[in-house]
């Protein structure tokens, strides 16, 4: 049995909320760069060109990379083996997030009730994913995520019959309503299966799953493929100015599911979908 005292979770989180509001995941910044060189539109390669600076301007810097520094969404791994000392797990993530948000100058933008609209004034509480795994260890992501793009979202409960190029379908439509909306280029998170609420759990995992990473199920990794290609050929563009890149990339998580349903949600990210991940 090992034992992990909570401060340690907080001052990790901490960090966590800080480094990933500022620093974007290598691999995206390559795929960003990268989308340079793909992008047919001048006026659409120009506004690559200024998210390339603005990128590197946040990492010389030391500022956050978008003003919306989000609502914070952590993905906690925990092995049954563990024991959390100390005090309350969740208190220690929430103060982690408050202290983030605080020492770090970054904006808190969570209301305490949805309808009264009253800001809590540190950016929690987080939205807390907890997973208990095999073994002694703690894997901690933590993913803040921006309302521009969040609020593009979208789900539908297909019934079985539904075809691969429904599903592909109905996730393009979403990509084409949201339009200039999420800051494109955008990155696509897309839960397939489960439930009701799962599928938008899987959605927002995918979204959070490295860009450089594709499903390892073939089917999967296909669908992802046709995705991107489909929404490309949407000419929103970077911004919405037009262009040939408005995705960068798609990713598809999937789980088991009843057998009258077939949910899909569509979790849309901006070019800016950040994440920071820590082992401990």
């Amino acid at each position: 049995m090992r034992e992990i005292n909570v401060s340690e979770i907080e001052s990790t989180v901490r960090d966590l909320c800080i480094k990933a509001n500022l620093h974007l995941p290598q691999s995206l910044v390559k795929c960003i760069k990268c989308a340079y060189d793909k992008e047919r539109s001048p006026v659409g390669k120009e506004v690559i060109h200024d998210l390339e600076r603005n990128i590197d301007a946040a990492e010389s810097e030391n500022i956050p990379v978008c003003q919306d520094t989000g609502m914070a969404v952590i993905f906690l791994d925990i092995g049954q083996d563990v024991h959390f000392v100390g005090g309350s797990l969740y208190e220690a993530i929430n103060k982690g997030v408050s202290r983030g948000y605080t020492e770090g100058y970054l904006r808190c933008s969570i209301v305490s009730d949805p309808l009264e609209r009253v800001n809590t004034g540190d950016n929690t509480p987080a939205v807390i994913h907890t997973k208990i795994v095999n073994g002694e260890g703690v894997s901690i992501s933590v993913c803040p995520k921006g309302f521009g793009s969040e609020n593009m979202s979208a789900m539908k409960m297909f019934t079985p019959s539904a075809t691969v190029e429904d599903i592909e379908n109905f996730v393009v439509e979403v990509i084409s309503s949201a339009g200039s909306n999420p800051c494109p280029p955008m990155v696509i998170g897309i839960g397939i299966g489960g439930d009701f609420e799962y599928c938008a759990y899987l959605a927002k995992k995918a979204l959070c799953r490295d860009v450089a990473v594709k499903n390892p199920n073939e089917k999967y990794a296909a669908m992802e493929k046709s995705i991107l290609e489909k929404a490309n050929k949407l000419g929103i563009g970077p911004q919405g100015f037009g262009g040939t890149v408005t995705v960068l990339s798609s990713a598809i998580e999937q789980a088991p599911t009843h057998i009258a349903g077939l949910p899909v949600a569509v979790n849309i990210g901006c070019h800016v979908t950040r994440h920071a991940h820590i082992d401990l």
